[in-house]
């Protein structure tokens, strides 16, 4: 693998400046052996599961073969249980009885400051994705280890610039991209005259209007993924749902989760909470982003300790419910490309949502065609956790980060004669599968579930 001047291949790392903008201070080289150790004892003391994973691990190996990261480098420290070692080993040296008097015994070591630096390169490797749980004979989840190693980082200063802008941004305008509440109501005004170009037919995008239910998307729904946004709208005018959403809240993402738990991920729930109380709604409906559902799913409801509490559901559930109850009449011949479904690692593996996810993709397609492996045991696409660092050497890497998802998309024929639909129903998942679908040469057209229940309701004139 080639090595940058480090020996590793990292992200660029957020400067002082950027990190005093979400409420982090740069520990000085010569302190972050100290402040680190400090932080992993707290950790230890605090996290049960970690010391779980820390000290039940046998080193199987049964983790390698199952990992896209290690599939696609071949790189050692890519191996689960090898990326857990990094802090594994630091831990056991200074807060067990072995690792202090015989650390030679048990592979425990000292902690270094070029320890920290291939933590951080290894840390963000890992896309979170938990497929090694599954194969692991004890139930162990490394990704336990990867959080709690990023947290670790955050701590020290040793922040991705993409994970620090994106807090900032964040905290700043309640979305990913810095977008504006100017450039939000721009933008839903050209995708309502996108729409009504489309099907001849005047649907709005409400923003910060009363309403029954708040919609959370994607920022990148405005950009990246538009007929995802239209798609949502398409189907709350079908129903007839007074909805909005918020200037305040315009994402679904929680970056938060990825790197900094403690402050970052509450901050982001609470403007949430914040602003579905502000508009008076009576649900909360989240959009297309597998990670901040997780977190909107597992987190918010324990914050939401005021009087008057929302219900927070998923869009997909959404959808799902109003097709069983007869409300909601897809018409699949609408579709009748063949397509394929990416599992979205925490629909599938933490979110139990793979039987949702087929319940709305066969009332809305012809042709569905199945990956394999499928629903918790999909591989992930490459960019989960947000590695989608765009610098060449990290790009490279998410390239071979993808190469797995790549083979499974071949495998199901979709992509043969060039007409086929790669199906993500994840903002961060699109994001890392259209380059993919570029470098591996696929056939296929990347598009949102949402995207799907759109053309379904409205195909176009």
């Amino acid at each position: 693998m080639p090595l940058t001047e480090t020996g590793l291949k990292q992200p660029v790392k957020a400067n002082e400046k950027d990190l005093l903008k979400i409420n982090i201070a740069v520990v000085p080289d010569d302190q972050k052996v100290e402040v680190a150790l400090k932080h992993l004892n707290e950790l230890g003391q605090k996290f049960r599961s970690l010391m779980l994973t820390f000290e039940a691990c046998v080193k199987c190996g049964a983790c390698a073969e199952n990992c896209h990261t290690y599939l696609g480098t071949r790189d050692p420290y890519n191996i689960p249980t090898n990326r857990a070692d990094l802090l594994r080993k630091v831990y056991k040296r200074y807060f067990t009885p072995e690792g202090k008097f015989f650390p030679g015994l048990i592979g425990a070591k000292d902690l270094e400051l070029e320890d920290l630096e291939k933590m951080y390169s290894y840390f963000y490797q890992c896309n979170e994705c938990r497929r090694c749980s599954l194969v692991c004979p004890f139930g162990l989840d490394t990704c336990e280890v990867t959080m709690a190693g990023r947290q670790l980082l955050h701590w020290l200063g040793m922040v991705p610039k993409l994970h620090a802008s994106v807090g900032a941004a964040m905290a700043k305008t309640g979305n990913h991209t810095g977008l504006t509440k100017a450039g939000i109501v721009d933008t839903c005004e050209f995708l309502e005259e996108d729409i009504m170009d489309e099907i001849g037919m005047e649907i709005k995008i409400p923003v910060d209007q009363p309403a029954d239910v708040l919609y959370i998307p994607s920022s990148a729904d405005f950009m990246l993924n538009p007929n995802t946004m239209t798609g949502a709208a398409k189907f709350f005018h079908y129903l007839g749902v007074k909805w909005t959403i918020s200037s305040g809240i315009t994402e679904a993402g929680n970056f938060g989760l990825l790197f900094d738990q403690r402050a970052t991920l509450r901050a982001n729930c609470m403007r949430v909470i914040d602003e579905a109380l502000q508009l008076g709604v009576k649900k909360i409906v989240w959009g297309e982003c597998g990670h901040g559902w997780r977190a909107g799913k597992m987190y918010l409801p324990g914050m939401l300790d005021r009087p008057g509490r929302i219900p927070i559901v998923h869009i997909h559930d959404e959808v799902a419910y109003y097709i069983e109850k007869g409300a909601l009449k897809l018409n699949p011949e609408s579709i009748t490309r063949p397509v394929t479904l990416h599992d979205p690692c925490n629909f599938g593996r933490a979110c139990n949502m793979c039987d949702t996810l087929r319940k709305v993709m066969n009332a809305s397609v012809s042709n569905f065609v199945e990956m394999t492996p499928n629903r918790e045991r999909n591989f992930c696409c490459g960019g989960g956790s947000a590695i989608l660092f765009d610098d060449p050497e990290m790009y490279d890497l998410r390239i071979k980060f993808s190469a797995k998802k790549a083979e499974q998309v071949r495998a199901t024929g979709v992509d043969k004669d060039g007409d086929g639909i790669l199906c993500a129903p994840c903002s961060i998942c699109k994001a890392q599968l259209y380059p993919m679908v570029e470098e591996h040469k696929l056939g296929v057209e990347v598009k949102g579930l949402i995207d799907l229940v759109g053309l379904s309701l409205y195909p176009p004139k």
